[in-house]
């Protein structure tokens, strides 16, 4: 998703999606299921460029396939600038459909980092989310 108002951007071995890619690894742990890292490792080169949200939906299927079912995510999105608030909805939307939830399961917080460390300085962001699985019955 672009950010309008971003004065930079974000560099990663896929898309640097940093709010999904805690949402994924929310996702895998509370299932037992590893990590990202361990799921999509970035010395393969399958996963350059590759589409955060896409990966999303992979993982929600891998869940299932292993009996789970998502019921809840929160995430929060930690970054100096710019605002984000206006864009809670689409991402929270964003990330719901791809999960297979109603938005209203789905919680995009926002904060900043005050002005410490490398979210301080702007020299990027940082996300944090958990994740309610169930196992299906």
């Amino acid at each position: 998703m672009e950010i309008p108002g971003a004065e930079y951007g974000l560099v990663g071995h896929s898309d640097a999606d940093v709010l999904t890619h805690a949402v994924i690894d929310a996702l895998l742990g509370a299932a037992g299921m590893g990590d990202i890292g361990v799921r999509f490792p970035d010395i393969d080169e399958r996963w350059r460029d590759a589409d955060s949200i896409e990966l999303l939906g992979e993982v929600r299927a891998a869940l299932q396939a292993d009996g789970w079912w998502v019921t809840y995510i929160d995430s929060t999105l930690i970054c100096e600038a710019p605002k984000l608030s206006p864009l809670r909805d689409a991402m929270s939307a964003r990330l719901s459909e791809a999960i297979g939830l109603d938005a209203s399961a789905v919680n995009v917080k926002f904060t900043t980092n005050e002005g410490m460390g490398f979210v301080g300085r702007r020299e990027g962001i940082a996300a944090v989310a958990t994740a309610t699985v169930v196992a299906a019955a």
